[in-house]
């Protein structure tokens, strides 16, 4: 894969200092001089203690990523809401897995995508997932296609998910919008439940009330901090567990897996230099959560 820079009238010294203004790291730059990359500097291969000038043009030849044999290839298919050669963005059903793990090893959305980029004969095989998902949440997921663009949204701005929920129980605590501020821990007794507790990690969720009745509540809802189970522990925090949710005692007669579902995420897209924003439509299951405890919107 290559990249094309030119020059401008403000510049560093040094390719090498140019070069990280563009992103590009110390390991990259490994990368590229000892995995058969090079870079150009007006069609002339060039070290990174050259003297760069105003109006050179610079080619970055990043080695290609080659198949990861820890992760095998699974071939089941998955919607795509929006591809280019350096981001995959998905959408993930419920009951799959972001990654491999002891219970699912060989059918997460890591192997699917693996699966993918084999079948297309892609360059780069390796998986690198940006934005997670708990196994039973359905919605948006995000893949970069190669590390450097991984590497830019790390170091970009922050990337922003939204999510729908469909909570119930005590209702009294769920304003018009709100915000949960309350660190999180593991429960000490389980490898995954986890709870509100002073020893945890700062965590921090802002919800917006769509609708509800006397039982129940639908709630748009943003996450500032990235915790394990965040949104579900939080609103099982205020009395309102999740509806599915067995895991945190929520209601399950009505649906067979939480009622969340990440209908949005936004991103800066480094190589396109604008935001972009991507949704995901909401599932034929919380559809139908939605109207029988709701009353039927236009």
């Amino acid at each position: 894969m290559e990249f094309l820079y030119q020059v401008g009238d403000k510049h560093p010294k040094y390719l090498r200092e140019f070069l990280k203004g563009q992103g590009i790291s110390k390991k990259l730059l490994a990368k590229i001089k000892f995995q058969d990359g090079k870079i150009l500097v007006n069609h002339q291969e060039q070290t990174v203690r050259y003297l760069i000038s105003a109006g050179d043009k610079i080619v970055v030849h990043i080695p290609a990523e080659l198949l990861h044999e820890t992760v095998a290839a699974c071939p089941k298919d998955f919607p795509i809401l929006f591809e280019d050669e350096h981001f995959l963005i998905v959408d993930k059903p419920a009951g799959v897995a972001s990654i491999p793990a002891q219970y699912h090893p060989n059918e997460t959305m890591a192997n699917r995508v693996k699966y993918y980029y084999v079948s297309q004969n892609y360059e780069n095989q390796v998986i690198h997932i940006v934005t997670r998902l708990d196994r039973d949440t359905s919605g948006v997921m995000l893949f970069a296609k190669h590390g450097f663009a991984h590497a830019l949204l790390e170091s970009g701005p922050k990337i922003s998910k939204k999510y729908l929920a469909i909570v119930s129980g005590d209702l009294k605590k769920i304003a018009d919008h709100g915000e949960i501020d309350a660190p999180i821990a593991r429960v000490p007794s389980s490898l995954m439940k986890r709870q509100v507790d002073p020893s945890g990690k700062q965590a921090r969720t802002e919800y917006w009330l769509r609708q509800k009745n006397q039982a129940s509540c639908e709630v748009e809802v943003q996450l500032h901090t990235g915790r394990t189970h965040q949104i579900r522990v939080h609103f099982a925090y205020l009395g309102c567990p999740l509806f599915g949710d067995d895991l945190y005692d929520g209601p399950t007669e009505k649906i067979s897996r939480q009622a969340l579902h990440c209908t949005k995420i936004t991103f800066y897209h480094p190589f396109l230099k604008k935001e972009m924003t991507i949704t995901s439509p909401i599932p034929e299951d919380i559809r139908a959560l939605e109207e029988d405890l709701f009353e039927r919107r236009e």
